[in-house]
């Protein structure tokens, strides 16, 4: 299958959180952090997140241009198998283009956005990636949430991980962590990672690994 080279980057805090208790989200990156952040989507063609981000957070996925001089606004694209965004969404104000996709059955317009059906009941992210890449998606970053995550690492869909490691613990049971879902049931199943740099980074650490197949 062709399909894009696959980056996912997220900020956790020491205890491996990205949002509160409550789910709501939490700045951990530096503002240093926060330029990277903005210079790896202007380098990416397409920048993804789920519905639940969108609900959550509301978003623009965009560059800015405080942390990057003429920037090139990635394609946003949004997993949202029953489209339920809201119309009011940051991703939908027409200052990028937008992809949504979602599961059959569940098609309706979108006011700046091109809606795609592309699976029955859930969304088949296989076939995802072989639709962006064939619409010249070379590089697309994955930024969450943390199911969205664990779907791309469970199916062997990621080749980098970028987590930048806050220096603050959260806490909570209920908390998100970088990677939610189901998880593995045995030791072999696990995700393996090599440690490819750890790069110092304000008050936190910037760790990035190459995902072994």
């Amino acid at each position: 299958m062709q399909r894009p080279k696959v980056i996912i980057n997220c900020a956790m805090s020491a205890d491996g959180k990205i949002a509160l208790p409550t789910r709501i989200q939490t700045r951990i990156s530096c503002e240093e952090d926060m330029a990277r952040v903005h210079r790896l989507r202007n380098n990416c063609d397409a920048v993804l997140v789920g519905i639940g981000t969108i609900l959550a957070d509301d978003p623009k996925l965009t560059v800015k241009n405080e942390y990057v001089k003429n920037p090139r606004q990635p394609l946003r694209v949004i997993l949202d198998s029953k489209c339920r965004i809201p119309k009011n969404a940051q991703v939908l104000n027409g200052k990028a283009q937008t992809i949504i996709f979602t599961a059959t059955g569940h098609y309706k317009k979108i006011r700046n956005a091109e809606v795609i059906e592309c699976g029955e009941n859930k969304i088949y992210l296989k076939k995802c990636l072989s639709i962006l890449h064939r619409k010249g998606v070379k590089t697309l970053l994955v930024e969450g949430g943390e199911t969205v995550i664990w779907s791309f690492l469970k199916e062997r869909l990621v080749d980098e991980l970028y987590v930048y490691v806050g220096s603050m613990i959260i806490g909570g049971k209920t908390s998100p962590t970088m990677a939610g879902g189901e998880g593995i049931k045995k030791l072999e199943e696990a995700v393996k990672l090599r440690l490819k740099k750890a790069t110092r980074i304000g008050d936190g650490m910037l760790l990035q690994y190459i995902v072994i197949k």
